[in-house]
């Protein structure tokens, strides 16, 4: 380079011998082809490129970061850990929607404290298939499922799956479930103390009780239901306390059944007359003719032969699934297949009332509107074992999974206002976890009204999951999932509920 004032550098060097190396001229670059070019709002002013006379109306809001979710809900938000059953996609985020009701419950960051699930969704829009899915996935990790009554033999090819035979219980059938079975509190007397004894009995008389209540309450008089006051229960209580010896002093309880109870209460003593403060055995019976005949629905009405003796089923418990089939009951009615259900949900309640550590299950109770219908006696036991779902003294402990159709299958048990109306939609908010599939808009406005879901999620129901089987909103604690449930070709073949349907077209 040379100075303003003197010569350069190559000057001076050449003067000493010296000469700079010569620079070879640059080679210019090709410049690489143009993908996109600029268009303005308005797109290209030639024929197919989009113009428009006019731009469009923009609409611009300005908000902080913690009022956006109120205006858009199903913004892709903190996600679910990975365990539990792979349910299928979070359409929101487009990750993998996995499904863990009891380890939600371990996790401080996850609003759930229970493991109940309730699903509801119109007749055919996968609420079936979704169940049979996740339990079927559950087994995995080493859930088994326990079908608590299954009216119309909806999870049969499931247990044929497994290589297990459904227990049928019909008019006929041989199958025999006392409810009042002592289960497992039956065992280990020998190793209680005296406090710890009374402790186990007052468990196992609370559960026959609740059982007794529930039959009878069943029951109508017109439109008015049978009572079951303080004085029914201490009759039944005073019989029950004989029947197993416990009024004796005896130790352990000895098993009883419904048509001892009935013939107790039919047949007083002396004793019991004068242990439940009654004049004399006229007055006995009078006040107890309703009593009587609602037991008697049990021992000689249409569900006789199914509870009134000893349990003769041989429950493999360690087996994947175990259920219990009702549907040789439909040609008795609603009500039949009720009582039914009530029955078998306080013999399952009793035979897990003592479950080892790591038992843990899916109890599938299906048609709960069947029961919701017996009176609030009934929606009173299954409110007890939608409390027991945490387990028995850091014992067991289930998923609890009720199926549903909509809110009013809830709210059947009563006026709107009752205490029956309010218990039955209480227990909406015992289940931490809801699934609600496709609903008509009148039914998602009671969602709505119930639950407090919001416009998003209520069109959600009636838009979104309308349009194709197994899309549910899944409802964790206060969080809301929009999940499309996939099924291996398998699972189609196990959870197909259809084929009345197919064999008519």
């Amino acid at each position: 380079m040379r100075s303003p004032r003197g010569r350069g550098v190559a000057d001076l060097l050449s003067d000493f011998g010296h000469d700079l190396p010569a620079v070879a001229p640059a080679v210019a670059m090709p410049k690489p082809a143009r993908l996109f070019s600029h268009v303005g709002v308005r797109g290209l002013r030639e024929p197919d490129r989009g113009w428009v006379a006019a731009r469009p109306p923009v609409a611009a809001y300005q908000m902080t970061s913690d009022q956006a979710p109120a205006l858009w809900p199903f913004i892709a938000g903190p996600g679910l850990p990975p365990t539990g059953a792979q349910m299928g996609i979070d359409v929101q985020s487009g990750a993998a929607f996995c499904a863990d009701p009891v380890g939600w419950v371990l996790r401080d960051e996850i609003p759930v404290t229970n493991a109940n699930v309730i699903t509801m969704g119109k007749p055919g829009t996968g609420k079936s298939a979704t169940t049979k899915a996740f339990a079927l996935r559950m087994t995995d990790f080493g859930y088994r499922i326990l079908v608590l009554g299954d009216p119309k033999d909806e999870y049969e090819r499931l247990c044929h799956f497994f290589g297990v035979t459904p227990i049928a219980l019909g008019p006929g059938m041989p199958a025999r479930v006392n409810p009042l079975a002592l289960g497992p509190l039956g065992q280990g007397w020998d190793r209680l103390s005296g406090s710890e004894a009374r402790s186990r009995s007052a468990v196992v008389f609370t559960r026959w009780l609740n059982l007794v209540r529930g039959v009878v309450g069943s029951q109508r008089i017109g439109d008015q239901r049978v009572p079951f006051g303080p004085n029914e229960a201490a009759v039944v209580r005073a019989a029950l306390e004989r029947l197993t010896g416990y009024a004796a002093g005896s130790s352990p309880l000895r098993e009883t059944t419904i048509p001892r109870l009935w013939r107790a209460l039919d047949e007083p003593d002396d004793d019991l007359v004068a242990q439940c403060r009654f004049v004399d055995r006229q007055q006995f019976l009078d006040e107890t003719r309703l009593l009587r005949n609602a037991l008697g629905q049990l021992v000689s009405g249409v569900l006789a032969g199914l509870f009134d003796d000893h349990t003769n089923i041989d429950v493999d418990w360690d087996a994947p699934i175990q259920s219990l089939s009702l549907s040789r009951l439909s040609p008795l009615g609603d009500e039949a297949i009720g009582i039914a259900l009530l029955a078998l949900n306080s013999w399952g309640r009793g035979m897990r009332e003592v479950a080892p550590p790591g038992d843990l299950r899916v109890v599938i109770r299906d048609e709960v509107w069947k029961v919701m219908r017996l009176g609030v006696d009934a929606v009173k036991a299954l409110d007890e074992d939608f409390r027991l779902s945490r387990g028995v003294a850091g014992k067991g402990g289930d998923i609890q999974w009720v199926n549903a159709h909509k809110p009013s299958d809830m709210l059947t048990v009563g006026d709107l206002g009752s205490q029956a109306a309010n218990i039955a939609r209480d227990l909406m908010h015992l289940a931490d976890v809801k699934i609600l599939h496709g609903q008509k808009a009148g039914v998602a406005a009671e969602l709505d009204t119930m639950l407090g879901l919001g416009p998003q999620a209520s069109d959600a129901i009636t838009g979104w999951a309308m349009q194709r089987r197994g899309r549910a909103l899944w409802m964790v604690g206060e969080r809301a999932y929009k999940v499309e449930t996939h099924l291996h070709p398998a699972e189609t073949a196990l959870t197909w509920t259809n084929e009345a349907l197919e064999g008519a077209a």
